[in-house]
């Protein structure tokens, strides 16, 4: 790949995700790490810019829309690596997913729609073969997290002679950061146990979920648990809010 103008461009800056993630890059990056902000109002750009501090001073902003096909393709010409937090990506994500294939730029997002993952595969992902462009999805906390709470899991229950997972589920302790959580929830109602076994009996049958806790999850689906003859692994996991625009939000 030839030397382009930017290491890393963040698509989507302004938006809470992007915001924190900007933060991360800031504090991460390392010096003469070349990073852009990109997004579609200049002024919003400057002001997450602006609270960088000494690290983001002299990072380029670009202005460019979701929907702006030929931008985005200019944009993904002038970076080694492209990460987008906008959503949702079904409608905001196929043009700078294609644009970073058409250009062999690496591609990296949060998402956790898996429809729009099928796509990209289906449309993209012979090109990107073509260009050298590694298209890498579901970079976000309903990802990664629940990705390596099931493999700690089931590594916990190889090493314990307990058999190998069933199935799995995401388990909410604990919530912070949500945007559509409310304060009169209780928290016992976004608690759960692993399902009853015959090897676990009813010490871990779940507690009762309201309905209106179930609405607002929306990962919920089978539980953890192991086969039934190895006892049960329910455990601690995380859980995800979507917010509109700016991709997956930490709940």
């Amino acid at each position: 790949m030839a030397e382009r103008p930017f290491d890393v461009v963040l698509f989507g800056a302004t938006g809470f995700v992007g915001a924190l993630t900007a933060e991360h890059l800031a504090a991460a990056g390392g010096p003469g790490t070349r990073v852009a902000l990109a997004g579609r109002s200049p002024e919003r750009l400057a002001e997450v810019r602006s609270r960088l501090g000494e690290p983001g001073r002299d990072w380029a902003l670009v202005e460019v829309d979701a929907t702006d096909a030929v931008g985005l393709r200019r944009l993904a010409a002038r970076t080694t690596v492209l990460a987008t937090t906008v959503g949702p990506y079904a409608r905001d994500g196929r043009h700078v997913v294609t644009a970073c294939a058409e250009e062999g730029t690496h591609y990296a997002d949060l998402t956790g729609e898996l429809l729009f993952v099928r796509w990209a595969l289906e449309t993209v992902d012979a090109r990107a073969r073509e260009t050298g462009a590694r298209i890498v999805h579901s970079c976000g906390f309903d990802s990664i997290p629940s990705d390596l709470g099931v493999l700690l899991t089931a590594d916990r229950a190889s090493a314990d002679g307990e058999g190998t997972l069933a199935d799995t589920t995401l388990v909410v302790r604990s919530m912070r950061g949500a945007s559509r959580v409310e304060p009169s929830t209780p928290p016992a109602s976004r608690r759960s146990r692993c399902r009853p076994t015959p090897a676990c009996g009813a010490s871990c049958a779940p507690r009762t979920r309201s309905a209106r806790a179930r609405r607002m999850n929306p990962l919920h689906g089978p539980r953890h648990a192991r086969d039934a003859s190895a006892g049960c692994a329910g455990g601690p996991g995380p859980s995800a809010t979507p917010r509109r625009g700016t991709g997956w939000a930490a709940s």
